[in-house]
């Protein structure tokens, strides 16, 4: 089987390569990368891009490829620099995705799956009522509608070509090698700092970077995926108390938070211009993996606390 992967590098891509060579040793992998890499993997064929846009002509690399995982994205930014952000997430997000898969299906891919974001369902869960696969979507920021386009883009192509597309919604991503705010909450659990996050009793759904990969190797091939949308997560929800409280166990430095009521993290929060960074700490985001598990027969192969516990020995090194 030959598979074509973008955003190869990346922090999900470089694990995803990896593991299709450890895994299927007979695959060759064309793995598109933004700088030019040693090609010092067997099997895997670097292709340089500037990037994604509705510009990119892929045809020579799709050549024989029976599978496409898209992975690049012009992903959330929180310093955003764009005088119309929505424009250009829609120019990777969307016409890039599509202008990519139109090729896919000329080429003759049979497969084509497609990360999306749980930013596609909405930005915050209800009590006991998790997003499913299935929910009308509603994304609030320009990432998440330039997701839900590229989605709905996706299908119509399927519709036309007969190309089977696979898309996923993965809530926050940690694992070794995770950045942004996953890795700064750690470092300040390391750094001994007391913490106002103690009573925080919302639950969020996350998802294991191994967890992640593991899904997207199931739906390279499983029958039961094509054309389908699936939500992951690691199968267990927490309150961000509870996350720090484990991240604490998993670096072994317990974690020292005080019990600051959340009212009154939300008034500091908005007094700073923080108010999206407090909701993310205090709201709830629950992700239903029901119909991942039931049609694929696809169970988590990491627990939260093996996940965590990956995690923080690769903060170590």
């Amino acid at each position: 089987m030959k598979v074509f992967i973008t955003g190869s590098n990346g922090f999900v891509g470089a694990a995803l390569v990896q593991r299709l060579l450890a895994d299927e040793p007979t695959t060759k992998i064309v793995a598109t990368v933004r700088s030019p890499v040693c090609d010092f993997l067997t099997g895997v064929e670097f292709i340089v891009v500037g990037g994604i846009d509705e510009a990119n002509d892929w045809c020579n690399t799709l050549t024989g490829c029976e599978v496409v995982v898209h992975l690049a994205a012009r992903v959330h930014v929180m310093q955003e620099a764009a005088s119309d952000p929505l424009e250009e997430f829609r120019r990777v997000n969307v016409q890039g995705t599509l202008n990519l898969a139109g090729q896919a299906a000329a080429a003759g891919v049979r497969r084509f799956v497609f990360v999306s974001s749980i930013k596609v369902n909405g930005e915050a869960t209800k009590p006991g009522r998790p997003f499913t696969a299935d929910d009308v979507s509603a994304p609030l920021d320009a990432y998440g509608v330039s997701k839900m386009e590229a989605e709905q883009g996706l299908r119509e192509i399927a519709r036309q070509t007969g190309m089977k597309v696979v898309i996923i919604r993965p809530p926050l991503v940690y694992g070794p090698g995770v950045k942004a705010n996953f890795a700064f909450m750690m470092r300040w659990l390391k750094s001994g700092v007391p913490l106002p996050l103690g009573a925080i009793h919302n639950q969020r759904s996350l998802v294991a970077l191994d967890n992640l990969v593991d899904l997207l190797v199931t739906c390279i091939t499983h029958p039961a995926a094509a054309n389908q949308t699936f939500l992951i997560s690691d199968g267990e929800d927490i309150s961000t108390t509870e996350l720090f409280r484990r991240m604490g166990q998993a670096l072994g430095c317990p974690a020292r938070l005080v019990p600051v009521p959340v009212s009154w993290l939300k008034l500091v929060a908005a007094g700073v211009g923080k108010s999206e960074v407090a909701q993310r700490l205090h709201g709830s985001l629950q992700v239903d993996i029901v119909k991942t598990r039931l049609l694929l027969g696809w169970v988590p192969p990491l627990t939260l606390d093996q996940g965590l516990k990956k995690t923080a020995e690769g903060l170590r090194v």
